[in-house]
């Protein structure tokens, strides 16, 4: 998955200092940022690279690297670079940058998204001892969003259900799994029981626990559940989120595109019967 990036070493824990020459700035232009490709391989600019006239944030560390952000203004260029929407790091190279990449967008997406005091209105400010937005006035601490979701692999014997997304919920096209937010005093189990029934109308058993997964697209901590079917086996689909919920037995299950979601990795793991990938 996206987040296995061994032997690298990812370090959140948060330790802002001064760039290192050799230090990753990562330069954004609202939701886009700069890199350089070359022989299918990302490149991340240096920090040593830019006479800096501002203050680089702090994000995290791989390895024994720093990783700063900066803005940059709108339609200012850089030769030999480019600007790239999230979706670019589904199919980076190498593993790690792409990891970086969309790591980072996500922290750069909450500190541009919360300028501003919720409870007061005032100007909110970086914390100094920890990755947080404290406001002046009233006080109040804002932390990184993340939602828990589940993605549930239903089973029937050698069968799997695999749905398709209504193209006005979400422009992902391939097939996937059942998925859906927990709710506020819900279990995960809970969640899981409520979205089969509310996506495709049925009952489940045997809720076992899989593999989670940061999944810094949508802000989200994906959490792998595969169940079975109890009882009636015919999907009644809720149209307004999904196309088609389909079973499939192992051997028709179609090709999956990469194992960088937990989406594919649970269903490359019922293709073969639950060997390790």
């Amino acid at each position: 998955m996206i987040q296995d990036i061994s032997p690298h070493k990812y370090h959140v824990e948060f330790a802002p200092c001064a760039p290192a020459t050799d230090d990753i700035l990562l330069i954004f232009q609202g939701n886009t940022v700069l890199v350089r490709e070359e022989n299918g391989r990302t490149w991340f600019p240096a920090a040593g690279g830019f006479n800096l006239n501002f203050e680089p944030v702090f994000l995290f560390r791989i390895d024994e690297t720093n990783i700063f952000m900066a803005e940059a203004e709108k339609g200012i260029q850089f030769e030999g670079r480019e600007f790239v929407k999230p979706e670019y790091f589904r199919t980076a190279a190498p593993r790690w940058k792409a990891f970086a990449g969309i790591t980072a967008i996500q922290l750069h997406r909450w500190y541009s998204e919360n300028r501003f005091c919720p409870r007061c209105g005032s100007k909110l400010k970086r914390g100094k001892a920890e990755r947080s937005l404290v406001c002046p006035s009233c006080e109040k601490t804002v932390y990184p969003h993340i939602s828990p979701c589940v993605i549930v692999a239903l089973t029937d014997g050698d069968r799997i259900m695999l749905t398709k997304y209504n193209k006005n919920h979400s422009p992902y096209k391939r097939y996937s799994l059942i998925a859906g937010y927990n709710e506020i005093g819900e279990t995960l189990e809970d969640t899981v029981r409520r979205e089969v029934m509310e996506e495709v109308g049925l009952k489940v058993k045997n809720i076992r626990y899989f593999k989670n997964q940061p999944w810094s697209f949508s802000d989200t901590l994906l959490v792998g559940f595969f169940c079975e079917l109890d009882g009636n086996d015919v999907p009644t689909i809720d149209k307004t989120e999904l196309s088609e919920a389909t079973w499939f037995s192992r051997g028709d299950i179609p090709a999956t595109q990469s194992l960088i979601s937990l989406t594919n990795t649970m269903i490359e793991h019922f293709r073969n019967k639950g060997k390790d990938l």
